[in-house]
């Protein structure tokens, strides 16, 4: 785990930054790695949207601009980082201004590989509304649970609530900004990039099995399903880019959820071509294809299924307004 963080840490070294110009770029960094390890993937992707976070908010650290004091809570280039911002029912994390800075109080749930970075960027409540805040993991204040966490898929990525008592932090960007900012949509985007990458090992499994002197047409037609839906996605994801680079007055949470929609249906298209094509054999005796199946399903659980086509609905009659 420690090596596979650090890679993660050399990485954004280089990696371009969402919405600088390069963000193809940026999304086929992560789709390669997922279609080299769907894991490893979803350990990068909340590393480099952090990244991309402090760059919106202003923030170069290398080129010493601090504008949210970010050093005074440990950060430097060698940090490690995790992005915090889902609710759970019952639990609330605070933010606490104090004589002597920012303090949060309170428990945040799905705080993904917490045990193993050294700082995050996390939401939490100021009053009614939200803020982002820098923080260090590893300060006395703040205890990360181990569990529970018994998924068969992404079981090194393990995401468990986290305890914050007094801890100290850093506010980045002001009360609301956070979640109003575009670049909220475009990380969204990001994880679907990593979805696709995850699939696309999948679909070259299928051309395998298709090339095989015992193949037969149905398993062409496997083959010619799963590699259209994701060309088909591929190519909104491009779109996609050249949007969010162009800074396109595109409503970006509608693009989002066209891109994260368009790709979840290719990606889970191409999981149950698979199934049906290559049987149970690869699942029981073929450990990086199993490994990769588990994965991929537990990752494509970040979306929400017919919650989020609703949101897109929604997001659709207000863009073209109701008939």
């Amino acid at each position: 785990m420690p090596s596979a963080v650090a890679w993660c840490v050399d990485v954004g070294r280089t990696a371009p930054r969402i919405g600088e110009g390069a963000t193809a770029d940026l999304w086929e960094i992560l789709a390669d790695t997922a279609y080299r390890d769907v894991a490893l993937a979803r350990m990068l992707e909340p590393h480099l949207d952090a990244l991309g976070i402090l760059t919106q908010a202003g923030t170069d650290l290398d080129g010493d601009r601090d504008p949210w004091g970010l050093r005074s809570v440990g950060v430097d280039a060698g940090s490690s980082w995790g992005v915090f911002a889902a609710e759970g029912a019952g639990l609330r994390l605070e933010a606490h201004e104090t004589a002597s800075g920012w303090i949060l109080e309170g428990t945040k749930p799905w705080c993904s590989l917490a045990a193993h970075l050294t700082h995050a960027l996390v939401t939490a409540f100021v009053g009614a509304e939200r803020r982002l805040f820098a923080v260090s993991l590893g300060q006395p204040g703040v205890a990360a649970h181990d569990g529970p966490w018994i998924a068969r898929g992404l079981r090194d990525v393990v995401s468990a609530s986290v305890d914050f008592a007094g801890a100290a932090a850093v506010p980045v960007g002001d009360v609301g900004w956070y979640l109003r900012r575009p670049g909220f949509a475009w990380g969204g985007m990001s994880v679907a990039a990593c979805w696709w990458g995850g699939a696309l090992g999948l679909r070259d499994a299928l051309a395998v099995a298709a090339a095989s002197e015992r193949a037969d047409q149905v398993a062409l037609v496997h083959l010619g399903r799963a590699d259209a839906a994701l060309w088909a996605a591929r190519a909104v994801l491009r779109e996609a880019a050249d949007l969010v680079d162009r800074r396109s007055t595109t409503d970006m949470r509608l693009l989002a959820e066209r891109v994260r929609g368009t790709t979840a249906d290719a990606a889970t298209r191409v999981l149950s071509e698979s199934d049906a094509a290559l049987g149970p054999l690869p699942l029981v005796a073929d450990e990086r294809h199993a490994q990769r199946v588990a994965d991929l399903h537990l990752y494509l659980r970040q979306h929400h299924g017919m919650r989020d086509s609703a949101r897109l609905g929604r997001l659709v009659l207000e863009a073209e307004g109701s008939p």
